[in-house]
């Protein structure tokens, strides 16, 4: 049998880090065959949706070559960055198959030490210029009618020849390069084309990515805006960043930024300004250092607030148990706290607040002696945390739950308004509700008002992995009542709101508003053991034009998840409701109100259509006729909370969005169109697509070449001018 010649584009580049929950990573690769014209196998025709190189009337589907596992370890060091990429590659099919690797390179990225290895052998390969790469990707464009190579515009490739992979076989790919990473205003960027694995026919098998990161002098933001990925931090010069991912196709590249500063506070910002005329968004991280010095932690009293009522029988006793016991080996000297149980009475380990030093043994004892029976009398229990609480320490109070109140007061209001009026203001109450049978209004509204978190253990789930993570993370407070000063820039609609106190090795990201930039001093202002500590941050600029496209999505991300919480705990109205529905069609983004844009025939991009989307989603989908405790309660509870505490922009709808910069695309008739495009008001400028005017427009503006990519059909506004791609005259 004739062997096929294919063109493989695995995209490998940067560095590894993070994903937002919304879309996961992975880096296979493009398998493009150039069939050939004798003893060709009978022809398939191509399934739905499936990518076809050959002319897209012929209906044939080339084969193509899997990626079964693809696993990538960086290291990175003083701003050197080495990464290898270990793919395994599968031919499915019946035929020999062999091609070209083509790799395209990370933008404006000096790579040395590029090898490539296919099962152990070292292939001979060559670097390519922008034109060259250029050449390359255009041509498969033309052949194959999908524009989505032409992102890459603009970039070089490596290039090295495969050898022949038998039918039904395996390939082992092994990829390693270095590269300097480039600092821009105090953060270092490191990038990993992710975004080829939109060509993949099928989802990667498994992917995992593992950055090691070491700096000589401290490591402070370390944050990606593109994906969610964990964060362990060493100390103050060593952190490693972790991913994994199974059945998964990406939409976007990888992007870790991070910074580095000898501070004990660190602040890092970005801003994006889409043009002079209007308002900016901006990114503010602020990272305290992993270690701290002693008189640089606050002061604090630590109340533990368990049911021990009957439905907490078994496990779930067994696994508080061990959370409250991690909590008291946690304290610090300087600390104190109290122990209260809770059932149909009240039962404390002691009365007032404890010192660890002599009362830590007592208490784990007493813990471990605690039993499950009674009812749940939720209110009394935090009147009792409250009525001990020191308003002059800063104290936290958590309080974990399985059920909901049944005994004393059992109105939900009053047990809210009950705490309100008897917690000082220096208490921050994080709930944890076990299961599903929790009231989640409730355990929601308490943490909310006092300055805290609320989180779910759901069944099946480890409730002392959960608190002992939690805790470890706000065991040491350096800075409480925060307040931020942005010097003379005018900021607005900045979440989170309020914003929490600092913790040792965590980090705050504040997303929000700018109205006019320049350069500023920013300062975070706060207490640390009843002393105000103010940290100043200077020539820190907010950008006039231009900058990180990304943050704009993020911050309506955040912002919708804030006017959700507060319709959820307090009422609806229609000016929040037109406010999320407005951000949503801009953006893209799925709410509760807004599942109906994933529908081809809604209409959100009239005026007309518009208004008629914000007026019936109040009654398409009142959220707060949604159930307080169950399943769904929990669920839709976590689901505010992601998007409150998103720090990636948001993923695809259900393939009927794609997210590019700060646009947002939906697919209209066939067309993708970007969300900011009025029908009634705006005329389209067509461009054919695969025409010499099509490719001319890219060599003329190359940064529009990612809108273009976004597919064969395309509507996007630029400075309020319209391009239409259409097929055809």
């Amino acid at each position: 049998m004739k062997t096929f010649r294919i063109i493989a584009l695995a995209l490998i580049a940067l560095g590894a880090l993070w994903v937002w929950n919304t879309s996961a990573v992975s880096a296979d690769g493009l398998v493009v065959i150039d069939c050939p014209t004798i003893n060709v196998p009978p022809p398939t025709p191509c399934p739905p949706n499936a990518r076809c190189i050959v002319p897209m009337d012929t209906g044939i589907c080339p084969a193509y070559l899997r990626v079964k596992n693809h696993n990538v370890t960086v290291t990175i060091e003083n701003q050197v960055a080495r990464t290898k990429i270990d793919q395994i590659f599968v031919n499915d099919s019946d035929a020999v198959l062999e091609g070209t690797y083509i790799f395209p390179l990370p933008d404006d990225a000096a790579i040395s030490d590029f090898a490539m290895y296919v099962d152990g052998v070292r292939l001979e390969g060559k670097v390519l210029d922008r034109e060259q790469a250029r050449e390359i990707y255009e041509g498969i464009v033309r052949r194959q009618r999908d524009p989505a190579l032409l992102e890459y515009i603009g970039r070089g490739a490596f290039q090295a020849r495969i050898f022949p992979i038998p039918p039904h076989s395996e390939k082992r790919v092994d990829i390693s390069y270095a590269q300097i990473l480039k600092a821009e205003n105090g953060l270092v960027k490191y990038v990993y084309p992710l975004s080829t694995e939109k060509f993949s026919p099928q989802p990667l098998g498994s992917v995992s990515i593992n950055v090691d990161l070491k700096s000589a002098a401290a490591l402070k933001a370390i944050y990606s805006p593109t994906h969610n990925v964990s964060v362990s931090r060493e100390n103050d010069f060593h952190a490693r960043i972790g991913y994994e991912a199974s059945n998964v196709k990406p939409d976007r590249d990888f992007v870790l930024y991070y910074s580095v500063s000898e501070d004990a506070i660190g602040a890092t910002l970005l801003t994006y300004k889409p043009d002079s005329s209007t308002d900016g968004f901006f990114l503010l991280l602020v990272n305290p250092k992993v270690q701290v010095e002693q008189q640089q932690v606050v002061e604090k009293d630590v109340i533990l607030v368990l049911d021990t009522s009957g439905s907490m029988q078994g496990e779930k006793i067994v696994q508080a148990r061990n959370a409250a016991k991690f909590v008291l080996n946690q304290l610090q000297p300087q600390d104190r706290f109290s122990v209260i149980t809770f059932a149909t009475g009240i039962i404390s380990y002691a009365p007032g607040k404890l010192s660890p030093s002599s009362e830590r043994g007592g208490a784990i004892r007493f813990v471990e002696n605690i039993a499950a029976s009674g009812s749940t009398n939720i209110n009394r229990s935090l009147l009792e945390a409250m009525a001990i609480a020191d308003k002059t320490r800063p104290t936290i109070v958590i309080f974990l739950t399985d059920g909901l109140p049944t005994v004393d007061e059992t109105n939900t209001e009053r047990i809210i308004e009950n705490v309100k009026q008897n917690a000082p203001s220096n208490v921050r109450l994080f709930t944890f509700g076990v299961g599903d049978d929790v009231n989640t209004l409730l355990l929601d509204s308490l943490a909310e008002k006092h300055r805290g978190t609320s989180a779910y253990v759901r069944p099946g789930e480890d409730i002392e992995e959960t608190v002992s993570g939690f805790y470890a993370k706000i065991s040491t407070p350096v800075l409480s009542d925060l307040k931020i000063d942005f010097g003379g820039i005018e900021t607005y609609d900045a979440y989170p709101f309020p914003l929490p106190d600092l913790f040792a090795g965590t980090q705050l990201v504040i997303a929000g508003r700018y109205k006019n930039g320049g350069a500023a001093t920013i300062a975070l202002n706060g207490n640390v053991n009843n002393q105000t500590q103010r940290f100043a941050f200077e020539d820190l600029n907010f950008k006039t034009d231009g900058g990180d496209e990304f943050i704009a999505p993020l911050w309506a991300t955040r912002k919708i998840g804030y006017l959700l919480a507060q319709i959820r705990l307090h009422g609806e109205n229609r000016e929040a409701v037109d406010e999320i529905v407005a951000l949503a069609i801009r953006y893209g983004i799925v709410t509760p109100y807004t599942s109906f844009l994933i529908q081809e025939d809604a209409d959100v991009l009239s005026q007309d259509g518009r208004a008629q989307a914000g007026s019936a989603a109040a009654t398409r989908m009142p959220v707060p006729s949604a159930p307080q405790s169950g399943p769904g309660a929990v669920i839709a509870s976590q689901a505010n909370k992601s998007l409150q505490e998103a720090d990636a922009a948001p993923s695809s709808g259900e393939g009927k969005f794609k997210h590019v910069g700060d646009k947002a695309f939906i697919l209209r008739n066939g067309i993708w169109t970007d969300t900011t495009f009025v029908p009634e008001k705006m005329t389209t400028t067509k461009i054919v697509f695969g025409s010499s005017q099509y490719f001319d427009l890219l060599k003329q503006h190359p940064e529009w070449s990612k809108y273009v990519a976004v597919g064969e059909r395309v509507i996007f506004v630029v400075g309020g001018v319209v391009y239409e791609i259409a097929i055809g005259n």
